[in-house]
């Protein structure tokens, strides 16, 4: 792997073998395949070119138009690490699943566990649901006259997250009185939305997520960036790597292009069938960015128009699965089952950690012979072992190499998943940043616990008219 001489490491890597007939045979894609859609490739590359900064393409810019956001989060960063002991994310989708995954990523695996010196920063708590229980749990384990929140919606009106600010700005009251607002930092929109009016009308302390910036894809502003630098992560680290693999990608042909050629391939599978993509990390650290991704590729591109109003009912199901743990709970249907699934491996190079298995058990060999080896040797043993499995069984995969985990290489990930979604969205000439799916779901919540605007009556009223539950089909 060659060096990124703007974050100082190696890059990134995308290995296709396992997806190509040259290796996999006639249940691979030819390059004659791919050459088929060399013309549509090149225009999906040109439009998302053509279009950066612009629209819901604003997060393309992110990695260069930041420098005084990025020092301002900094400075509240270390305020908050010198002020509190606890930090709380109030937040759900893009808002919580990218906080998640970063931290996950770079930071201890036990981070909250640690003693205060060794993990430099607060404990990390992320509410990305409403779960009473949930809730409950949370009081249970923090300090809220030490708990800092930072409540995140760009809407400002997110059900969930808003819920969670009515509980603890309460609490706050309650437990700290006339101070309670230095408690809350927000990150919403600039112009519209109840919380940008509430932290106007309180001082809060907040930070702008920009117009053309949608949830998920978002954590390379504020709503990632500022939960990330709290618990002491080198966020422009991050963003050089998105910049390395931004740079890495600035060609039409998709022989130059990893993120295009990725783009190309799922196209290619799910129009043959491979309906589901299931994310693979082969490290504990990377368990939630499979997560994160699940959400990037599912309500980006399950969509059932085009842009120009045909029915498609287009979008490949993204599934999440951790190796080893799950070679021994989904590996067999990813062998056996269905051939409508591309299996995406994702591999470290070099973990941060070396961990040497004793000998022993001289008299048992199965046992016997692991001692001398590492855990290292064995996960990526495990790794290839499936890998080797996928190709006798003519499944599709794929591996993306992380070289190490560290900030670099997390920026380029995730920029690489991003540019990826993106162009998949104009193959499928479909709008890859819109959500009516999910917008349906909010407004007929919202009907049910009676909100008296004129959208959620209606709703209501449609909502009464649908088929009556049968007892017959009630068990």
């Amino acid at each position: 792997m060659e060096d990124c001489k703007m974050c100082m490491v190696p890059q990134i890597q995308l290995d296709v073998n396992h997806m190509m007939s040259a290796t996999l045979g006639e249940r691979g894609i030819s390059e004659q395949e791919v050459a088929a859609l060399r013309d549509a490739a090149e225009k999906a590359y040109e439009n998302v070119r053509a279009h950066r900064g612009q629209g819901w393409l604003g997060w393309t810019e992110l990695p260069y138009n930041q420098e005084a956001v990025i020092a301002d989060i900094e400075k509240t960063a270390a305020e908050v690490r010198k002020q509190f002991d606890t930090f709380v994310v109030l937040g759900i989708g893009g808002s919580a699943l990218g906080p998640i995954a970063v931290q996950q990523a770079l930071n201890h695996l036990h981070y909250n566990e640690l003693p205060a010196e060794k993990r430099g920063g607060p404990r990390f708590y992320v509410e990305d649901n409403i779960d009473p229980e949930r809730m409950a749990a949370l009081f249970d384990v923090i300090d809220v006259k030490t708990t800092c929140f930072n409540v995140i919606t760009k809407s400002g009106g997110t059900a969930e997250t808003m819920s969670q600010y009515l509980i603890f700005t309460d609490a706050l009251k309650k437990a700290v009185g006339d101070d309670w607002a230095k408690h809350i930092i927000t990150t919403t929109g600039a112009d519209r939305g109840n919380l940008i009016k509430l932290t106007r009308e309180n001082g809060f302390k907040h930070f702008i997520v920009p117009d053309g910036v949608g949830g998920r894809y978002s954590e390379m502003c504020p709503v990632g960036l500022f939960p990330a630098a709290v618990c002491g992560i080198d966020i422009r680290a991050m963003l050089k790597g998105a910049a390395c693999m931004d740079k890495r990608c600035q060609s039409g042909d998709v022989w130059q292009n990893p993120a295009l050629m990725e783009a190309v391939l799922q196209y290619i599978a799910t129009e043959r069938g491979m309906n589901v993509q299931a994310v693979m990390p082969y490290a504990d650290s990377l368990k939630y960015m499979a997560d994160w991704f699940c959400q990037l590729w599912a309500e980006s591109l399950g969509k059932n128009v085009t842009r120009d109003g045909k029915p498609c009912n287009v979008g490949q199901t993204p599934t999440k699965a951790l190796g080893v743990t799950d070679q021994h709970s989904q590996l067999q249907l990813y062998t056996e089952g269905p051939y409508d699934k591309v299996i995406t491996l994702i591999k470290v190079g070099a973990f941060r950690s070396t961990v040497e298995i004793p000998h022993g058990c001289e008299e048992f060999h199965d046992v016997a012979f692991l001692g001398g080896k590492t855990l290292n040797q064995l996960i990526e043993a495990e790794r290839q072992g499936t890998e080797y499995a996928l190709l006798k069984a003519g499944r599709m995969s794929q591996t993306i190499t992380l070289p190490c985990v560290n900030a670099g290489t997390i920026g380029q990930l995730m920029y690489f998943f991003e540019l990826t979604t993106a162009y998949e969205g104009e193959l499928l000439n479909i709008d890859a940043f819109n959500q009516p799916g999910v917008e349906e779901s909010k407004v007929a919540s919202y009907a049910v616990l009676g909100n008296e605007a004129e959208k959620y009556r209606a709703k209501q009223e449609e909502m009464a008219k649908r088929p009556a539950l049968s007892d017959k089909y009630i068990f």
